[in-house]
C-alpha cells in the first residue's frame, strides 16, 4: 500500500530550482488550478523555457543563487 503525502514540502536547491513535495496547488492568473501530487520543480533562474517550471536551464547558463 503506497503512503499519501499529506504535508508540503519546499526546498531550495543550491544553483538549482525550487523543489516542491507533496500535494500543491497551483493558480494561474486567470484563475485556472491545477493540483499535482508529486514533486514539482520550479524556475529561479528566469532562463527555462517550460516556465513556471525548470527544464535544467539553469545548468547551461551557470546560474547561481
Amino acid at each position: 500500500m503506497a503512503t499519501e503525502i499529506k504535508t508540503t514540502k519546499v526546498t531550495f536547491i543550491e544553483d538549482g530550482p525550487i523543489m516542491i513535495e507533496g500535494p500543491v496547488t497551483m493558480e494561474g492568473q486567470y484563475g485556472n488550478k491545477a493540483t499535482e501530487m508529486k514533486t514539482i520543480y520550479l524556475c529561479r533562474c528566469g532562463g527555462s523555457s517550460n516556465k513556471p517550471f525548470c527544464d535544467g536551464t539553469h545548468k547551461k547558463i551557470d546560474f547561481k543563487g
